[in-house]
């Protein structure tokens, strides 16, 4: 799978690092979640594009970025390119992986950051603790491990569904294009590579001094403790707001396009 012609590379410290630019005014950063890339967010790019200048970074190890050669931190990655873009302060948008990026960056890169919506997510800090979801997680090590691919994207796209729902319950081609990025990232590694990320601690405690506006936006099918964490983080910053969709999961950005790209068009506007 070969990089779109419009996709760029930013030479960072240790490799080059991907990224869609396109659209003009304000800046918006589209963090995706992991496993996947920039073209995760194919329901959101042409609808934001029109109004604001859209950045959608494969983050380091995903896509068409580099893999980690030393260690690094996603923030430090996220800053890098926004300086040399000339690009901040912008608005930071993540899902998963991508909110905990936009809240670690928020912490990190304050000067950087004019805004943070987080779906899916809150802190580095979060961990599910449900049944299901632990159980999941050991079926991504155990496949991971005996080197069945087709077997830990199978378990992958468990969580479009999440732990109430089966697959046929959502539009299939939401998990037919999660396994394409999937497998696209997964085949970059090898299973004894060094994880060499290092992540940003200690965020609870730092989040009342976060002085952007907050946006969680979260499926309503999301785990009670993931919604309450959301919640308790549009309640700790001083301009918090939590918002629900309802009838999705982790990735309402893709089961309720419309509803998620009002959400956040409004709350952009509204900067």
């Amino acid at each position: 799978m070969n990089a779109a012609a419009d996709v760029r590379f930013f030479p960072s410290s240790d490799g080059d690092l991907a990224y869609l630019d396109t659209g003009s005014g304000d800046p918006v950063v589209l963090l995706h979640s992991g496993y996947v890339d920039h073209r995760f967010w194919y329901r959101q790019i042409p609808a934001l594009a029109a109004e604001y200048r859209v950045i959608a970074p494969d983050v380091r190890g995903h896509g068409f970025s580099a893999n980690a050669s030393e260690p690094f931190r996603w923030a430090d990655d996220l800053a890098a390119l926004l300086r040399h873009l000339d690009a901040g302060p912008a608005v930071l948008v993540g899902v998963s992986m991508g909110g905990v990026i936009a809240t670690d960056t928020v912490l990190e890169h304050p000067e950087l950051v004019r805004a943070v919506v987080t779906c899916g997510a809150v802190t580095g800090d979060f961990r599910y603790t449900d049944p299901w979801h632990t159980e999941l997680q050991a079926e991504y090590a155990r496949t991971l491990g005996a080197g069945d691919i087709e077997g830990w994207l199978d378990a992958f796209v468990k969580v479009v569904a999440g732990e109430h729902r089966t697959l046929d319950a959502v539009d299939p081609e939401i998990p037919r294009r999660l396994r394409e990025l999937a497998l696209h990232m997964i085949s970059k590694h090898t299973p004894d590579e060094p994880d060499r990320l290092v992540r940003v601690t200690d965020s609870w405690s730092r989040v009342p001094k976060i002085d952007v506006p907050v946006l969680t936006v979260n499926g309503g099918l999301e785990p009670a403790d993931l919604l309450a964490a959301a919640e308790r983080l549009a309640r700790e910053v001083p301009d918090g707001r939590a918002e629900i969709v309802e009838g999705a999961g982790h990735y309402p950005n893709l089961e309720k396009p419309e509803e998620f790209n009002a959400l956040l068009l409004g709350f952009l506007r509204g900067l």
